[in-house]
C-alpha cells in the first residue's frame, strides 16, 4: 500500500462527522498532564520505548493476578458450581474421553457447547495440568474441585492465553495503526495500556473467568491482516476467531462486506472462499469420520432452545421485555426469528453506507474499524440469546478507534465504563465488587477526569455526564437499599435500562460517524 503524503498542517480540531486523515501530524499528545502521560513519559526517549511496552505488560500481568485473587463463578456454589468449573470441566472430559464423545458426554453437567478450537484449547491445558496434578482433571471424580493449587492453575492458564495470544496482537495493531495516522510512539503504547487494561474484560476473564482475549486476540489478528489488504490471511483468523468462540460472528457481517467491496475479481473471491471453506474443514476434519458428531457441534453451539435471552443484558429484548413479555406473545420458534430479522434491519445502513464508501477507497481503516463496532453493536444489541459477557465484542473495535482519532477518549471511555457498569450484576454476584470498583477506578483514573469530560458538543456531554451521574445513583441505591420484596429484580433492571440507553445512543453515534465519514 502507498504512504500517504505527509503534508504539514494545523491539528485539526475533533468534529462529530470526519475522521483525521492519516496526512495530518499530531502536533501534541492529548494525554499531555494526564496520569498515564505523567507515567510514563520517562520512557518518551526511543532506546527507552521498549522499557515502557515491559511496564505496560508487567502493570497488566500485576493487574490480572490482582483480580485472580478474588472469587470465580460458581465458587462454593454446588452441585453445578459456575464458568470456573466448566472450563475445568471441559479440560477433564477432552483429555480422558475419544474426540467422539466430546459433544455428547453428560450434557446435564456443563457439557461442551463452545467451537472445536476452544475443545482443543481445554485438551492442550488440560494434559498440562495432569501432568502436574492428575487428581485435578480426574474424570468425574474431580467435579466441582477448587483446591488453592487448581485454581493457581486455571488463573495461570488465563494470564498465559492471554499473554500469547491478546497482548501482542494488541501491540501490534497499535504499531501498524500508529504509523498510518501518524501517532507518536508514546501516544501508541499508552493507548495499548488503555486498551489492554479496560476493567471489563480484566473482570470477566481474570475475575468471572473465562479465555474471551483468545477470540478476541485471534480477531484482531484478522483486523490486521485486513489492513495489509491480505485478505486471505485474514480469513484464516477469522474463522480462527469464531471456532473458538461463537460470539465471534458478532463480526461476521461486516467482514464478508469488507472483503467483497473490496476485491476486484471472481477470482480474487473464489480464493477467499476457498480460504474459508478449507480453513474450516481443517479445524473440523478429527470430526468428520461421523456426521453425527458435526450436526451435534452445530446443535451445541447454536443452542436456540434457551429462549431470546439469557439472564438480565442490556440490550433490546431484555430490556424492553420489562413491558412486553416476548415468550408469552410469540412462538417459542418465531423467536430466533424475530431476532434476525431486527438485527438484519440494525446493521443493514452501516453495511450498506460503507460497502460503496470503501469500494474505491485508498484509506480503508477508518471505515473498517467503524464497520466492526458498528456491526457488532447491533447484535449486541438485538440478537438472540445474547450473554451480558457478549458486550466484550462490540468493545475491542469500539477502543480501537483510539488508535484512529485519541481526541474521542471520551466518548470511547464512556462506553467502556457503561459496558463495565453493564456487568455489575453479575460481577455482585460472584463477590466481585471490590475488583470492579478498583479496577474501574485505576483506568479512569490513569486517563484523567479532565480527559474523561472533555467533550464540548453540548448533547453528547449532557449525556456522558448524565449517564455517569445515574451510575452513581445507582450504585448509592444498591450499596444502601435492599429491592422490594416485591420487585427483587429491580435494581439489575435499573442497570440494564441505564446500559441499553447508553448503548443505543452510542450504536446512534456510530452509525452518523459511518454516515459522515470521508474517504479518499
Amino acid at each position: 500500500m502507498a504512504k500517504s503524503p505527509q503534508k504539514k498542517s494545523k491539528p485539526t480540531k475533533k468534529s462529530s462527522g470526519s475522521v483525521k486523515p492519516p496526512s495530518v501530524k499530531q502536533q501534541t499528545s492529548i494525554f499531555k498532564n494526564s496520569p498515564i502521560y505523567d507515567l510514563l513519559h520517562n520512557f518518551e526517549k526511543a532506546p527507552d520505548q521498549w522499557t515502557a511496552r515491559y511496564v505496560l505488560v508487567m502493570s497488566a500481568v500485576i493487574l490480572r493476578a490482582t483480580i485472580g485473587l478474588g472469587g470465580f463463578s460458581g465458587y462454593g456454589d454446588g452441585p453445578m458450581h459456575g464458568d470456573f468449573e466448566a472450563q475445568r470441566h471441559w479440560m477433564e472430559l477432552t483429555i480422558h474421553l475419544p474426540l467422539s464423545e466430546w459433544y455428547f458426554f453428560d450434557l446435564t453437567y456443563w457439557g461442551l457447547d463452545y467451537p472445536p478450537l476452544t475443545a482443543y484449547h481445554s485438551y492442550i491445558l488440560g494434559k498440562i495440568g495432569s501432568f502436574i496434578d492428575p487428581s485435578w482433571f480426574a474424570l468425574n471424580a474431580s467435579r466441582g474441585i477448587e483446591t488453592n493449587p487448581v485454581k493457581f492453575y486455571m488463573r495461570f492458564t488465563s494470564l498465559a492465553s492471554e499473554l500469547i495470544f491478546y497482548i501482542p496482537a494488541v501491540l501490534s495493531i497499535a504499531n501498524l495503526m500508529g504509523k498510518k495516522f501518524n501517532l507518536s510512539r508514546m501516544d501508541q503504547i499508552i493507548i495499548s495500556l488503555i486498551i489492554i487494561n479496560q476493567a471489563h474484560l480484566v473482570l470477566i476473564d481474570h475475575g468471572h473467568f473465562q479465555f474471551n482475549s483468545v477470540m478476541l486476540g485471534l480477531f484482531i489478528y484478522s483486523l490486521i491482516e485486513l489492513i495489509k489488504k491480505n485478505y486471505m490471511t485474514a480469513s484464516i483468523w477469522f474463522v480462527a476467531c469464531i471456532n473458538f468462540k461463537q460470539m465471534g460472528l458478532y463480526y461476521s457481517t461486516f467482514i464478508f462486506v469488507f472483503i467483497l467491496s473490496q476485491l476486484k475479481s471472481i477470482q480474487d473471491l473464489i480464493l477467499v472462499g476457498f480460504t474459508v471453506i478449507f480453513t474450516q474443514l481443517i479445524i473440523l476434519l478429527p470430526f468428520i469420520r461421523d456426521p453425527n458428531n458435526i450436526l451435534q457441534i452445530v446443535q451445541r453451539v447454536f443452542p436456540f432452545h434457551r429462549g431470546i435471552f439469557e439472564d438480565k443484558v442490556g440490550n433490546f429484548w431484555c430490556t424492553t421485555n420489562v413491558i412486553i413479555k416476548y415468550r408469552d406473545i410469540f412462538n417459542p420458534d418465531d423467536l430466533p426469528k424475530l431476532a434476525l430479522i431486527s438485527t438484519i434491519i440494525a446493521f443493514l445502513p452501516i453495511n450498506i453506507i460503507l460497502f460503496f464508501k470503501l469500494r474505491n477507497a485508498k484509506h480503508l481503516t477508518p471505515g473498517l474499524i467503524y464497520g466492526f463496532a458498528g456491526n457488532s453493536f447491533a447484535f449486541y444489541l438485538f440478537s438472540f440469546l445474547v450473554h451480558e459477557k457478549s458486550i466484550l465484542i462490540p468493545l475491542i473495535p469500539t477502543t480501537l478507534l483510539l488508535l484512529i482519532d485519541p481526541s474521542q477518549i471520551d466518548i470511547i471511555q464512556w462506553i467502556n465504563n457503561v459496558g463495565s457498569f453493564s456487568l455489575y450484576p453479575l460481577l455482585k454476584k460472584e463477590d466481585l465488587v471490590l475488583q470492579y470498583a478498583v479496577s474501574n477506578f485505576l483506568i479512569n483514573w490513569l486517563i484523567g477526569p479532565k480527559l474523561l469530560l472533555s467533550n464540548h458538543n453540548l448533547f453528547y456531554s449532557l449525556i456522558i455526564k448524565g449517564s455517569y451521574f445515574l451510575m452513581i445513583v445507582y450504585h448509592i441505591l444498591d450499596f444502601s437499599l435492599p429491592p422490594p420484596q416485591r420487585f427483587p429484580d429491580l435494581w439489575v433492571i435499573l442497570n440494564i435500562a441505564i446500559s441499553f440507553g447508553a448503548f443505543s445512543i452510542f450504536f446512534l453515534w456510530l452509525n452518523y460517524k459511518v454516515y459522515k465519514l470521508k474517504v479518499e
